[in-house]
């Protein structure tokens, strides 16, 4: 196991509280699935503001940021049946990690945590 990066983020929510009142936004940002997921989440704010800190620690991690085509739609955040946030990629990141880092697979490791201000994500990826 190699460890590739490892990334932080954290966000104003008050800054994502403001950007929410645009529909553009959250299409731009976010997929039908965390879309679909909010709807049943009392706290949208502090619940779209993790997940955009995730996505921005996520290409920390990378070391490349939003470029080479890569977009925020590209990573999704799904608790899974027990809550735990995960990451999941789109066939064009993964094409594109497949090329940068020649992987056979991946463990993406993902912490999520808010406060009544702020939200931050930590990231780390293995090789497996």
């Amino acid at each position: 196991m190699k460890i590739i990066g490892n990334g932080v983020d954290i966000i104003e929510n008050l800054r994502i509280q403001r950007l929410l009142k645009n529909s553009k936004f959250i299409n731009r940002i976010y997929s039908s699935d965390e879309i679909q997921a909010s709807r049943k989440v009392k706290n949208k704010v502090n619940f779209f503001a993790k997940r955009f800190a995730a996505k921005e620690a996520f290409v920390k991690s990378l070391g490349t940021g939003f470029r080479n085509g890569l977009n925020f739609k590209d990573i999704s955040v799904k608790n899974n049946r027990l809550g735990k946030p995960q990451i999941y990629l789109s066939k064009n990141i993964k094409s594109y990690l497949k090329k940068k880092f020649k992987f056979t697979k991946l463990d993406i490791f993902l912490s999520l945590s808010d406060e009544k201000k702020h939200s931050i994500a930590f990231v780390i990826i293995n090789t497996i």
